[in-house]
């Protein structure tokens, strides 16, 4: 898996454990049905079962591991029963489990991490000719689509978003502590990664755009932490009054700590897109100027509550719902 989308899964993990009392309300929407068993749609959800079938890219990462637990606790909690399927990275497997539980009639609702979104597109018609809502990750683009589907939610991250911020803090940092000068250093993720044209586009633009008097000097890419922190210590040795950093990751964020600890440097601002445990106690420690981190609690929130609202109309179109982000500063 990509840097960012391991890091996703953790954090996503660590929401879910949490996501049980953010649903208290969620079942209430499952009466909101049409009130005339003659429809299509009220025949359709009267009869659909309160099972979920949660399909992610595999139970082998422990975060996924994780997440699994986290869906089950979560939805058993509203009274639903949970099917947990392990394609184990093959998409091919994905889609025959998929197919088998939902041609059964076993399905009342999908939550699927899908491992090949353009693969899905005959699943997708099954689903919504038996009337089982599903909700996808990734934007209806990414399966083919030009929007909003029946029965069909797709939920994504906003990386342009995400980019915009983390330019614009390091920017904002630059401009409170150096007059908007200096030298800047930006670490991207690997490339395959999602999201990373736009997200390293809309970091770069937005940078310029909030201290125009500063350099963007070099990019490198984080793998993990230990090639980060030894790839910046060696841009340092090339650019040693480099003062600013923008990671794309917590990896890049926390190794660029390290590299101007152990080359004895001062590092003035640094901000970051990701916000796991580790970076936050650094911002409110006020090592990490910025984070800017995705809530995957509130999303949970969101999607269930998206998933229980659609079995009640399948019929209807889904929704294109966004991760919700959230920027942490130490005064935050």
């Amino acid at each position: 898996m990509t840097v960012l989308r391991r890091r996703t899964l953790r954090a996503l993990a660590v929401a879910m454990a949490t996501a049980p009392l953010l649903l208290a309300a969620a079942c209430s929407h499952a009466s909101d049905s049409t009130s005339s068993s003659t429809t299509d749609t009220g025949k359709a959800a009267a009869t659909l079962p309160k099972t979920l079938v949660f399909s992610p890219l595999s139970l082998a990462p422990p975060a996924l591991k994780g997440l699994s637990e986290g869906v089950k606790g979560m939805a058993s909690a509203q009274g639903w029963e949970v099917i947990v399927q392990d394609p184990n990275f093959d998409a091919t497997k994905q889609i025959q489990q998929l197919n088998e539980v939902i041609s059964s009639g076993r399905a009342g609702a999908a939550w699927i991490l899908a491992v090949a979104p353009k693969s899905m597109g005959d699943l997708i018609k099954t689903a919504q000719s038996k009337g089982v809502p599903l909700l996808v990750n990734g934007q209806p683009a990414e399966y083919g689509f030009s929007g909003p589907q029946p029965g069909i939610t797709f939920d994504y991250i906003d990386y342009t978003a995400g980019g915009k911020a983390l330019g614009e803090q390091l920017g904002k940092c630059m401009t409170e502590k150096s007059g908007g000068t200096g030298k800047a250093l930006y670490v991207a993720s690997q490339e395959g990664t999602a999201g990373k044209a736009e997200f390293d586009k809309a970091a770069a633009d937005a940078f310029k755009a909030a201290a125009p008097g500063a350099t963007l000097v070099q990019t490198i890419v984080a793998v993990d932490r230990a090639k980060a922190q030894t790839d910046i210590g060696n841009a340092l040795q090339g650019n040693p009054d480099l003062s600013a950093v923008f990671s794309a990751n917590d990896e890049g964020a926390l190794g660029a700590l390290g590299a101007f600890n152990a080359a004895g440097k001062k590092l003035n601002c640094v901000t970051d897109f990701g916000g796991n445990d580790e970076v936050l106690k650094d911002v409110k420690d006020g090592k990490i100027y910025a984070s800017v981190a995705l809530q995957f609690s509130d999303d949970t929130a969101q999607s269930f509550n998206t998933l229980v609202k659609m079995q009640a109309d399948p019929k209807a179109n889904g929704e294109v719902l966004v991760v919700p982000q959230k920027t942490f500063t130490a005064g935050s």
